[in-house]
């Protein structure tokens, strides 16, 4: 991913986000009366907003240092995101067969990590590094059985699964994001506190 630091948004500085997955449909309306709904999101687009709560001034300082350091909107970042980044519910803990990434053909050994929402699969290109476990047909791979690029998502066995053999996975993740604006307005409430007006952030699909 072009134009992307491998960082994550200080975790203090986004207490009290808002947001959540965005979705687009076009909705044509007929002369009966009738409509047609159609998307051309193959997934769900999060959208944050950082801001509202009053912080110290060195805390204000950091999210400027933030901002510059990523170039307003040029730059991607990660982003924890405590409603949605595991394999499996928040207060759950990840294990090896959470979701399924792909079935064996005998000869493939490189899958891509992926979540689960019904029937939609998002793709998860920012895994925390360190947590991903894999298991084929439910059975757990040991350390040295497969490798993850936690800059991509991409998992490689050491050798391919047998034809038909389930993959699956269990991870934390981060979601990544920009800035959504060019622009960073902060607010100064009194002495030695501040607060940040408006500081939106969206998901860069992979």
């Amino acid at each position: 991913m072009s134009g992307f630091d491998e960082v994550l948004f200080p975790l203090k500085l986004a207490l009290g986000a808002t947001g959540g997955p965005q979705r687009r449909t076009d909705i044509v309306t007929l002369g009966s009366g009738r409509e047609t709904r159609n998307t051309p999101w193959a997934q769900g687009r999060r959208r944050y907003e950082i801001g509202g709560g009053v912080a110290a001034l060195d805390d204000l300082h950091a999210l400027v240092v933030f901002f510059e350091a990523r170039q307003g909107r040029l730059r991607g970042f990660r982003f924890r995101d405590f409603i949605d980044w595991k394999s499996c519910a928040p207060g759950a803990t990840p294990a090896a067969t959470d979701q399924h990434i792909g079935i064996g053909d005998g000869d493939e050994t490189v899958f891509q990590l992926r979540r689960a929402y019904g029937a939609t699969a998002r793709t998860i290109a920012k895994p925390v590094a360190g947590s991903v476990s894999i298991a084929v047909d439910g059975a757990p791979l040991g350390d040295g059985a497969f490798s993850v690029d936690a800059t991509t998502g991409v998992v490689t066995l050491a050798s391919p699964p047998a034809a038909d053999a389930a993959i699956t996975a269990g991870f934390l993740f981060d979601t990544p994001v920009r800035f959504d604006a060019e622009r960073l307005d902060i607010a100064l409430d009194g002495f030695g506190a501040g607060r940040p007006l408006a500081v939106p952030l969206i998901e860069i699909l992979s």
